[in-house]
């Protein structure tokens, strides 16, 4: 499903955030990528979505390049890639289902959206995505209403709402209780094994990756320096 292949990325100012970094992710898999803050997650992240440039090597997501892709090609891409963000990135003034809904953006023309006139199918498509995070009973309440946990998992309703093939989940219980983050990783757990998406989540915390991931990557100053089993992992 997606394939680096001895990947740079290299910012202006000349901060190298990725350096050869070879890593086969396969379909449906669940991979939790590890590492402390500035080792290159959320670089490695965008860098499937094409949100950074890739200096060096390859990225391939469903045999498509996305190093050098064009414009068309990126947009159709990231049409595909669900994307979960620390910070939820909701519109707070509007309800839950609305933002449910910009996961169907690239689906219908611009001015349904602009509108408010959605596609019965689509709103459909958005209350099906609230009711597997188990929040469709908020479908009509302001997002500024809701709690952090609440409002990460509108978040990951509006990346499901998408219908994608890949889900990138970037940091999404850093700003969360540990009750309320073992409730979002069970959520993005449930997806996986469900729906059969290739998911791959960044965190700081490696007992949150114990519990609920199978393989790990570990990251170091942009390299990749682990990659195997969580059972394998220790502390050290």
């Amino acid at each position: 499903m997606i394939e680096f292949e001895n990947v740079d990325v290299t910012y202006p100012g000349g901060f190298k955030a990725l350096h050869n970094v070879s890593l086969t992710i396969e379909d449906g898999e669940l991979l939790v990528i590890v590492g402390l803050s500035g080792a290159g997650k959320s670089t490695l992240l965008r860098a499937v979505n094409g949100f950074v440039p890739i200096t060096a090597g390859s990225v391939k997501v469903d045999g498509v390049e996305v190093r050098g892709a064009s414009r068309k090609t990126l947009r159709e891409l990231r049409s595909n890639v669900g994307m979960i963000f620390q910070t939820f990135n909701l519109v707070k003034r509007t309800s839950v289902i609305n933002n449910a809904l910009m996961g169907r953006l690239s689906k219908v023309p611009s001015w349904r959206a602009m509108t408010g006139f959605w596609p019965a199918a689509d709103r459909e498509i958005a209350l099906q995505s609230l009711e597997r995070v188990e929040i469709v009973e908020k479908a009509y309440v302001r997002a500024s209403d809701l709690s952090g946990g609440q409002q990460q998992r509108v978040g990951i309703a509006r990346a499901l709402a998408q219908e994608p093939s890949v889900l990138l989940a970037d940091e999404p219980v850093a700003s969360l209780d540990p009750v309320t983050s073992h409730t979002v990783m069970g959520d993005l757990r449930r997806i996986n094994r469900d729906l059969g998406i290739t998911t791959i989540i960044n965190l700081h915390f490696l007992d949150l990756a114990r519990t609920y991931g199978q393989r790990l990557v570990g990251l170091r100053d942009g390299e990749l320096v682990f990659d195997g089993n969580i059972a394998d992992v220790d502390d050290e």
